[in-house]
């Protein structure tokens, strides 16, 4: 404890423009990624909000989905660009806490979120007839209410925790935001039993969810075999496969970040793992989920003035 650096010291942050060639080059890269993030989800919120045939359930999830990662791209990013603009790459112990419990509250109320739009899709494809009962607006409220509320869990359990260990020595995260298990790595206590915790909490966080999506895109999948209609089964699986896609990436990031062993992570490969489910995610769900939905496009028409061809 001789190389305590003190509780409210500043952290530096890495990042991975010291690890670029062309580190000018790959800010401007992810800064335009940033602006197409950002304009892309803006877009959607708006079409779905101008366009009274995208006021139903599935699009207000989407609606919601989109939010969340206007919000998630804006915690880390702005941040790290600036840093490379100005030079300094240091942060405030209050602002690295802050950063931290937004990411893991909004990546948390996004995990079940995907879940629930899984379910939203199970009732409108295997139960048609009931889905205005089933997915009626009250019931879309409280499950979007409870995304956000359990998802905050995450932030407000391990935020406290990993900002009071004490650190010692270097306060270099190597990282481009604070992330949990980079920062948890500068801690000069055992952080072996709180590791365990988190290990514990992030596989019911990933578990419970998953359960969710696979079961209902399982029967979703009988449900269209079954179908004799070839139409509807093209558009039911092409729906599905673009859900799923979007779970995947960010499942498969998260399991990577937070359930595999500590051996198979390098601080290269955390960033690298890290861009896909903090940029590339939010710039890739408008055009998984909608851009290429013909109802979107009708809508985006619509508020453009071009008139469909009859």
């Amino acid at each position: 404890m001789s190389n305590y650096t003190g509780q409210f010291s500043d952290f530096t942050l890495v990042g991975f423009f010291s690890q670029s060639k062309h580190p000018a080059l790959l800010a401007v890269v992810i800064f335009v990624v940033f602006l197409m993030a950002l304009s892309g989800n803006a877009l959607l919120i708006l079409l779905i909000l101008s366009d009274t045939h995208l006021h139903t359930p599935m699009y207000f999830f989407i609606s919601q989905l989109s939010l969340m990662d206007m919000m998630y791209i804006s915690v880390t990013v702005p941040k790290m660009l600036m840093d490379q603009v100005l030079g300094s790459h240091k942060i405030s112990a209050t602002a690295c806490g802050m950063q931290m419990f937004l990411y893991l509250s909004i990546g948390g109320s996004e995990f079940l979120l995907l879940a629930a739009m899984s379910y939203d899709r199970y009732v409108a494809i295997c139960c048609p007839l009931r889905y205005p009962v089933l997915m009626n607006h009250r019931v879309c409220l409280l499950l979007m209410s409870v995304c956000w509320v359990l998802g905050s869990l995450d932030g407000f359990m391990l935020t406290p925790v990993t900002m009071t260990f004490p650190f010692c020595g270097s306060r270099e995260i190597h990282h481009f935001f604070c992330e949990v298990p980079a920062v948890t790595k500068l801690s000069c206590s055992d952080t072996w039993l709180y590791e365990t915790l988190m290990y514990v909490c992030c596989v019911l966080m990933i578990l419970i969810p998953v359960t969710v999506i696979s079961g209902s895109y399982s029967s979703i999948l009988l449900t269209v075999l079954r179908m004799n209609s070839a139409e509807g089964r093209k558009k039911a699986l092409a729906t599905c496969s673009s859900h799923m896609t979007v779970v995947t990436l960010f499942y498969g990031a998260a399991v990577y970040t937070y359930m595999l062993p500590g051996s198979l992570h390098t601080p290269e490969k955390d960033m690298v793992v890290s861009v896909f489910y903090t940029i590339l995610t939010p710039l890739l769900n408008p055009l998984i989920y909608s851009f290429r939905n013909k109802n979107v496009t009708e809508a985006m028409k619509k508020l453009l003035g071009v008139s469909t061809p009859q």
